[in-house]
């Protein structure tokens, strides 16, 4: 081996290999040179690597600490969902402040409007179909069985996921078909008879907004491919370019068009997000058959049926919810707008938790690694919690700055910003209720049970209706009262999930409730600061300080005091996502 005189590189591996071989005489070393560098690989891969005069020392077995298999297994499972975790938050990011511009510009050009309302009664037929059709069939069927064909045979996977690809574009079509034929149907549905201005509209934006469910139903099925591939970032960003298409849509032509400028957004959005996601399956082989006595497409169907009953409570409740809120002027684009704030954080902790988690939950559960599976299921609740609590609080106390940031431009008045941060309000306690109720429930379908949480559904839609009905007939809260029994049914959701998970796989010793504790903690101390800040001490210093400036201060006042209370307290779950980020940024370090 020939040997650089200018480099003392060589002669410090050298060293290192005679005393590495004084630690275990049986370890085999090779010396390597590449391009003028000289590395030591260290055989076999049990090893520890250090960064030393640009020199990768090797040290022996000796001085790692051993792990078990399974507590291998667990910490590199935990580590991938961390990061899978944060890809998808980051999407999510991308997402929600898409959708925050988007109901900005809605809000902007229509404000609180009859033809807000138009759309907003008329949207809820192409999202209800999706949901039914679609996005319930991902978390429950379609990432769960593509999960454990990623792991077999890639063939297969293709043959399944063609198929499913198929029978998805045959459906939808004819849905399609039959909701454009019966559109004065549905709109009788969706709108009350009184509101005679809104059912015209209505109709025609119907019959608009359905076709761009054929690409949204494809975008759904890359997306759970993908997932189930444990491939993050392209459909984490699939949300994000559907809302760019909405913005485009009513900024670019809203004067010509009107409202239906928004339906033709749609439509750009969901061909946008399968040309997005059509690059992380580039090497897929796609097959025009239809194999539905195909052992992995019963299945799925067989997951998914539980899915469509509780997919059809939902559509009752939702229904009953439109016709009830299209009874009152604004009501409906008001809840909108309010629903927009909250989904924000919502996406951005629960969705992220969960769709990470989902897939590794599939192959424990497939595994019987029943006790990983608790611990990592403990785990996810635990972030979820850290990061949902002082999101719901730390909105409470800016209800009002943040909605008039948001919102009051143009078409939308301050009297428009008072009435939807009261909707915002009541909607608040429902946030960490979903959250939580979110990973659960993914939790349950990684079980390959999906019959339970679609049960539960039912039993939360009556809940809605009985709040609801009773307080928009017994008191004078008008369309509040409304949002108040949308509250009430995730809670109870919620309620009846954990009990339920926690028979099946008991959370005892997980220190949920610790958890629970110290972040509720916590966030109540940071919102109380917030609130001070905000509504007391800035007025009094900065009379006539902007909205922007209020939240700016806000999130950093927040964050600061939450992280710092939270270490004070020493909350195990943001150890463990901090842990995982370090691991991850170091391991890239040396890979370097």
């Amino acid at each position: 081996m020939e040997r650089n005189g200018r480099s003392d590189r060589f002669a410090l591996c050298a060293l290192t290999l005679r005393r590495a071989l004084r630690f275990n005489a049986q370890t085999r070393f090779a010396l390597q040179r590449f391009q003028g560098k000289v590395s030591i690989v260290h055989y076999p891969l049990s090893i520890i690597h250090c960064q030393r005069r640009g020199v990768s020392v090797l040290r022996p077995p000796s001085e790692r600490k051993a792990l078990k298999p399974s507590e291998r297994r667990f910490t590199t499972a935990a580590r991938g969902i961390a990061i899978g975790a944060l890809l998808i938050a980051v999407g999510n990011i991308a997402s929600r402040v898409m959708g925050l511009v988007r109901e900005a510009a809605i809000s902007f050009f229509f404000g609180t409007t009859a033809q807000a309302d138009a759309f907003t009664a008329a949207w809820t037929l192409p999202v209800t179909i999706y949901d039914l059709l679609i996005n319930g069939a991902i978390s429950a069927a379609l990432v769960p069985v593509f999960s454990e064909y990623a792991e077999r045979d890639d063939q297969e996977l293709w043959r399944i996921v063609s198929s499913m690809i198929n029978v998805m574009l045959f459906v939808m079509t004819c849905v399609i078909g039959l909701m454009i034929w019966q559109a004065p149907l549905v709109t009788t549905l969706l709108v009350q008879e009184t509101a005679s201005n809104l059912r015209p509209l209505t109709m025609q934006l119907v019959q608009m907004l359905l076709p761009s469910l054929l690409f949204m139903g494809l975008a759904g099925l890359m997306t759970a491919v993908l997932f189930a591939q444990r491939s993050f970032l392209l459909p984490a960003f699939s949300a994000a370019v559907f809302n760019i298409g909405i913005i485009l849509g009513v900024v670019l032509l809203h004067e010509p068009l009107g409202i239906v400028s928004l339906a033709v957004g749609v439509l750009f959005g969901s061909v946008t997000q399968v040309a997005l996601q059509v690059w992380g399956l580039r090497r897929m082989r796609y097959q025009l058959r239809l194999e539905l006595h195909h052992p992995a497409i019963r299945r799925m169907l067989w997951l998914y049926a539980p899915v469509a009953l509780g997919v059809a409570f939902s559509v009752c409740g939702t229904l009953i919810d439109r016709r009830l809120a299209s009874g009152f002027p604004g009501a409906l684009a008001m809840m909108r707008y309010a629903t927009t704030l909250i989904q924000f954080p919502l996406g951005l902790v629960a969705a992220a938790v969960s769709m990470a988690v989902l897939p590794t939950l599939s192959r424990m559960d497939a595994n019987n690694e029943q006790q990983a599976f608790r611990e990592m299921l403990g785990m996810g609740l635990k972030v979820v919690i850290l990061l949902v609590l002082p999101a719901a609080m730390g909105l409470a106390a800016i209800a009002q700055p943040v909605t008039a940031l948001v919102f009051e431009h143009g078409e939308f008045t301050a009297q428009d910003t008072m009435i939807t941060a009261w909707a915002l309000l009541l909607y608040l306690p429902s946030l960490p209720a979903a959250a939580i109720d979110q990973l659960l429930i993914f939790a349950s379908y990684a079980r390959k049970n999906t019959l339970m949480p679609n049960l539960v559904q039912g039993a939360a839609v009556g809940i809605y209706l009985v709040t609801a009905l009773s307080l928009v007939s017994w008191t004078q809260l008008g369309f509040l009262g409304l949002v108040l029994g949308n509250s009430a049914q995730w809670i109870g959701h919620a309620l009846l999930m954990a009990w339920l998970v926690h028979r099946a796989v008991s959370l005892r010793g997980l220190r949920l409730g610790e958890a629970f504790g110290k972040a509720l903690l916590a966030s109540v101390l940071m919102a109380l600061a917030v609130y001070a800040v905000v509504s007391v001490a800035l007025p009094l210093l900065l009379p006539g300080v902007s909205a922007l400036v209020q939240i700016g201060i806000a999130a950093v006042l927040g964050a600061v005091v939450y992280g710092g209370l939270s270490m004070l307290l020493r909350v195990e779950a943001l150890g463990f996502f901090m842990l995982a980020l370090r691991q991850k940024l170091g391991r890239k370090a040396v890979e370097r």
